[in-house]
């Protein structure tokens, strides 16, 4: 959309957080081929973020995804601060997801450094000095109101269709699509396949499918028929499990035991939700908020 039917030059800009299926990784190169882009990648500290993400694990909450989207949209921000870029473009948009899943699901409001640090202070073991943080309450007054950086959502400028868009993909580039939704990442489709919903009975794909019924994307039945039946097998998961473990240096064992650890929320640490939330209700009655959160 940017480039063909804009007619933008964007630089594209990708955050290696470590976990990445290949998958992902051919779909880039793909891309940035056939569009004859440029890629500028971020790679995160990997010690530090699995520091930082065992302490998550070990907090016991349902937001265990918080930690990579910190290590995306901070280390974003701070490129684009660096290299005085005003405009970023990203790929968000109504069509397909304008149905937010509940906060208990592991969807907070954002990137809470009060929150993070309580966690990391009480349950990690090395200083993060290199990994990108940036609180969402900096982000909205300094870097958008004061650096005036803007972020462009151009899927909700023109027609969108998930089908249509991997369709077109597939056949300009040979691209392969995803089973589901944030499948690109081993963590995260571990942790939504996996982790959300046989520890806490939250199943995200009930919210992304929620956002094509109403979007008339999909029917009701076809998402009762999706949600009757896992989206990976039970051999899959469990090889998942071993990995995931085996990635973050800890056995298997271990991991199950974090996995059966008394459940918590956000609210048994350190926050400013309500912060946040004053916040967004004041943009969005000054209309530079349209997101109800629930």
């Amino acid at each position: 959309v940017a480039k063909e039917k804009m007619g933008l030059r964007p630089l594209l800009f990708h955050v290696d957080a470590g976990w990445n299926t290949d998958q992902a990784v051919s779909n880039i190169e793909k891309l940035i081929e056939g569009l004859e882009l440029e890629l500028y990648t971020e790679v995160v500290n990997w010690e530090e973020m699995k520091d930082l993400q065992l302490s998550f694990l070990k907090a016991g909450i349902p937001d265990q995804d918080l930690v990579q989207d910190a290590a995306f949209f901070s280390a974003l921000y701070k490129f684009a601060h660096e290299h005085k870029v005003k405009h970023v473009i990203t790929g968000s948009n109504f069509s397909t997801e304008c149905c937010r899943e509940p906060e208990e699901w592991g969807g907070y409001l954002g990137i809470d450094k009060l929150l993070f640090n309580d966690i990391h202070n009480r349950f990690g073991t090395r200083e993060l000095e290199t990994f990108p943080l940036i609180d969402i309450m900096v982000y909205k007054l300094y870097y958008q109101k004061i650096l005036g950086m803007k972020v462009h959502h151009p899927l909700n400028l023109v027609p969108f269709n998930k089908e249509d868009a991997e369709n077109e993909l597939e056949q300009k580039f040979g691209w392969q699509r995803f089973q589901h939704k944030h499948h690109e990442s081993r963590f995260t489709r571990f942790y939504e396949d996996y982790w959300l919903p046989r520890r806490f009975g939250f199943h995200k794909r009930r919210a992304h499918f929620s956002s094509l019924i109403l979007t008339g994307q999909m029917t009701r039945e076809a998402a009762l028929e999706r949600l009757a039946h896992p989206e990976m097998s039970e051999h899959f998961l469990e090889q998942e499990f071993e990995y995931v473990a085996h990635k973050l240096g800890i056995t298997v064992k271990e991991l199950q035991q974090l996995f059966e650890q008394p459940k918590k929320t956000y609210r048994n640490y350190k926050n400013k939700r309500w912060l946040i939330g004053l916040g967004a209700n004041i943009l969005r009655k000054l209309g530079m908020e349209k997101r109800f959160f629930r």
